[in-house]
């Protein structure tokens, strides 16, 4: 493989930038906000489960009163 030297490897990721197709401002925070949205949903999701399972073992092992 030939070696590249620092100013073509320069311009060819300016070329590669180029092509890239970035998001927009309002693509990029309703992205963010719907992450957002679905991190809250699986926390409490999972917040609830584990508060069922744990009444259940208490209930189970006659700790729950």
């Amino acid at each position: 493989m030939a070696k590249t030297s620092p100013v073509e490897f320069v311009r060819q990721v300016r070329q590669e930038a180029n092509k890239v197709t970035w998001p927009t401002r309002k693509e990029t925070l309703v992205t963010t906000a719907t992450v957002l949205v679905m991190i809250v949903l699986v926390a409490l999701f999972f917040f609830l489960i584990d508060q069922v399972f744990s009444w259940g073992v208490q209930t189970v092992l006659g700790l729950g009163r």
